[in-house]
């Protein structure tokens, strides 16, 4: 079967196996992240909380992703990530485990969180370059990527609002039950999977800070990299403001319950999942800049509407074009940098991402306590001026990005290893 050109990279029969995997898995994750909000609020009830919890899963990959990509580069990734999404799944089901026999508590919530935290600093990276071995063609790299995030945002779109039925209905350890043996899938797909070996290029092993060393030089003398570097913590710390509170706009500001935080969060990934389907049809990375510099607009005036909003169908649209910037910032990104790296440096490349993307935390954690202070509305209207901040940034590298094309396939040379 050959699939058309928007749909090009599911070609490859290791990455067709690896998206059928990932999507059970993405869903399952989406009715996690909404049931734990929605759980840690009524354990709580504090702001500030809903800030930590995101604080505390993301700050491990804020200081150890760059670690985590290195063992994306010197171990067998498809190896890496078997293992990675077994302790996903031991995780979620300790959770689920802990929720129903009602021994659940904030602070075992959060120390459960960081864990996955702390595997997620290996494991993103890792899938990150993991996708660039399961494509037969380096050319469908950019449409893979954009598949991913639209798989992503599908399961962004679905899943909240089956956790806000799931929530109301049998309550949040269903959400992490059904997380737990969502991973059965994407464990059987990577086992399915039948890839060359992946040899170094330097026979020479060098210690991981040198090796690391090594990355961060190789970003300094690629401008491209740097200024999609710098824009992602950015948009990582100030982007994800309105998502984080939205469990206090759900009960506090229009006093609705879990369905109405699942609806929330279905339309972030409403609009995301449209953004990502646009970066699918692409056939290249040309141009892509300017949409990246319309994406950080989209998302900061979907944030000031938030802020503003008095009407609950009015604050949907707005959660909608945060979620469509959202993804042409982060996912355009994604698609400019992998489509000039090189390969023996992907995985220390996308850690760097990974790191900047761990801003998050810190944003939330910020936001959170401007929320519990202030109020919600001023905290989301805060970091919409943050998030236009980024995107004047990104004008001044607008020319250079412009001119980014992806990288032709050189010639195979003996000395050239299987990637």
């Amino acid at each position: 079967m050959q699939f058309s050109n928007s749909l090009r990279a599911l070609n490859s029969t290791n990455y067709r196996l690896f998206f059928a995997g990932q999507g059970l898995s993405m869903l399952g994750n989406w009715m996690t992240l909404t049931a734990s909000a929605w759980l840690i609020y009524e354990l709580s009830n504090n702001a500030f909380y809903l800030g930590f919890l995101p604080f505390a899963n993301q700050i491990p990959v804020l200081l150890l992703a760059p670690l985590g990509g290195l063992l994306g580069d010197r171990l067998p990734r498809q190896r890496l990530m078997w293992w990675l999404n077994c302790a996903c799944a031991a995780q979620a089901a300790t959770l689920a485990i802990l929720t129903l026999i009602g021994e659940i508590t904030v602070t075992r919530l959060l120390i459960l969180v960081t864990i996955r935290g702390f595997i997620n600093a290996a494991e993103f990276p890792t899938r990150q370059a993991f996708i660039v071995d399961l494509v037969d063609r380096k050319e469908d790299l950019p449409n893979a990527i954009a598949l991913n995030s639209s798989l992503f945002n599908a399961a962004r779109l679905v899943g909240p609002a089956i956790a806000g039925i799931v929530i109301a209905t049998a309550g949040p350890g269903v959400c992490y039950l059904i997380d737990a043996t969502s991973y059965a899938a994407i464990l059987t797909s990577i086992l399915a999977m039948r890839l060359p070996r992946r040899r170094s290029k330097s026979k020479r092993r060098n210690s991981p800070f040198a090796d690391l060393r090594a990355g961060v030089n190789y970003v300094r003398r690629t401008p491209g990299l740097q200024a999609s570097l710098i824009m992602i913590p950015m948009i990582a710390f100030a982007g994800f403001a309105s998502s984080t509170l939205a469990p206090i706009f759900a009960r506090d500001v229009f006093g609705g319950d879990s369905k109405t935080l699942g609806l929330l969060f279905s339309s972030v990934g409403a609009g995301a999942l449209v953004s990502a389907v646009m970066l699918a049809r692409r056939p290249s990375p040309d141009g892509l800049a300017n949409w990246i510099l319309i994406g950080s607009f989209s998302l900061a005036l979907g944030q000031l509407g938030v802020a503003l909003s008095p009407w609950f169908w009015l604050t949907i649209i707005c959660m909608m074009g945060t979620g469509f910037g959202t993804v042409l910032c982060m996912a355009g990104n994604n698609t400019l940098i992998q489509s000039q790296v090189a390969d023996d440096k992907r995985s220390r490349v996308m850690g760097l991402f990974a790191m900047g993307q761990g801003m998050f935390p810190l944003g939330s954690l910020a936001f959170g306590g401007i929320a519990a202070a202030f109020g919600p509305r001023w905290a989301v209207a805060l970091a919409a001026v943050a998030t236009a901040g980024a995107g004047l940034q990104f004008i001044r590298a607008r020319r250079q990005l412009h001119r980014i094309r992806p990288p032709r396939r050189p010639p195979p040379l003996p000395s050239d290893s299987v990637v």
